[in-house]
């Protein structure tokens, strides 16, 4: 059985969804402080699914699942990922992610479960210096949750050389999109992402979406960012955990398209979509966001053997149709 944490997520349920298709047995282990029930009971109706409410900063809720279930591996997305948030309150960040991840890694060394793919971000890179950015880059984070993520990640290399405990880490960039037949998507509360946030613009009354700096060195003036499917980083996932098995290796992966599109192509494509002109209003930069940031991710391909097979434009479609499922404007059988 493979454990994941954080399944009632965004990433998580998509990557249970790819299991489950694979044949996969699988236990969701999420606390629903940023998940949705909702998502687990879509999930039930898909596949057979063990779903345990839980906390990993509660011993007694780790004992209890590596207790009553034969766990072989585990795929970790549970986390705080908010990075304005992190930069308030950085203590809540760093007991969630980073103590919540050593009491599970004790855990698994505990019950003798020795492999774990986890789930990281080109944030622990910072400011990159060179464009695209390869796993040798410097890492240096610029906000406390990257500081939790690169902490985690040498947490990682540590265990391996002191008990054997084998990773996968994944580096991925920015995700987007849905589940291709539109059963579950992304509902984060707040929402920060871009292309949700532009989408709301056209479903929530009055939300004018706002583009924060103009006057980047790039081809138009806006953020360059890697837009990776959520369905093909769950591929990336599945594949890692099955290198992990064949190879029993630990290792660090890129998971982006290696191609950059600007804060004004995704509006534009929204735009196409839509078929709206959505409100729109050019603001200042805002502090800490570089200029450019996409994958090179050759690694990833000749390894793991992954390749990105959706288009931004593919993302956004699934995206919008997932959006006016949560504000009620269509029902999922018009889908």
């Amino acid at each position: 059985m493979i454990l994941i944490t954080g399944g009632a997520g965004y990433i998580g349920s998509h990557t249970v969804i790819n299991l489950l298709n694979q044949g996969y047995k699988i236990a969701v282990f999420d606390n629903l402080s940023t998940g949705h029930i909702e998502t687990i009971d879509t999930l039930k109706d898909i596949g057979d699914i063990k779903f345990i409410q839980g906390d990993l900063c509660n011993i007694k809720d780790l004992e209890n699942l590596f207790c009553n279930y034969d766990i072989q591996a585990v795929i970790h997305f549970a986390a705080f990922s908010l990075v304005e948030e992190s930069c308030i309150n950085p203590k809540k960040y760093y007991i969630n992610n980073v103590m919540g991840t050593l009491n599970l890694l004790n855990t698994m060394l505990k019950y003798d479960v020795k492999k774990i793919v986890f789930s990281s971000t080109c944030a622990t890179y910072g400011v990159p210096k060179i464009l695209p950015l390869d796993e040798n880059h410097p890492q240096n984070p610029i906000n406390p949750y990257g500081n939790t993520k690169l902490t985690i990640e040498r947490i990682l290399k540590d265990y391996d050389k002191a008990y054997e405990l084998k990773s996968i880490i994944l580096r991925y960039f920015n995700v987007a999109g849905c589940d291709s037949l539109i059963r579950i998507g992304e509902w984060h509360v707040p929402e920060t992402h871009l292309i949700p946030n532009i989408l709301k613009s056209v479903t929530e009354k009055d939300k004018v979406f706002k583009i924060f700096g103009t006057d980047y060195d790039t081809k138009d003036g806006t953020c360059v960012r890697d837009y990776v499917n959520v369905e093909d980083l769950a591929e990336a996932h599945r594949l890692a955990l099955e290198y992990l098995f064949k190879s029993n290796k630990s290792d660090i992966f890129n998971i982006g398209t290696e191609n950059g599109n600007t804060v004004k192509e995704v509006f534009d494509i929204c735009k196409e979509i839509t078929n709206t002109n959505i409100k729109v209003e050019e603001t200042q930069r805002r502090a800490g966001d570089p200029p450019s940031l996409y994958a090179n991710a050759k690694k990833a391909k000749e390894i793991l053997g992954w390749n990105p097979k959706k288009t931004l434009y593919d993302s956004i479609k699934t995206a919008w149709l997932w959006e006016k499922i949560l504000f009620n404007n269509i029902s999922k059988e018009e889908i």
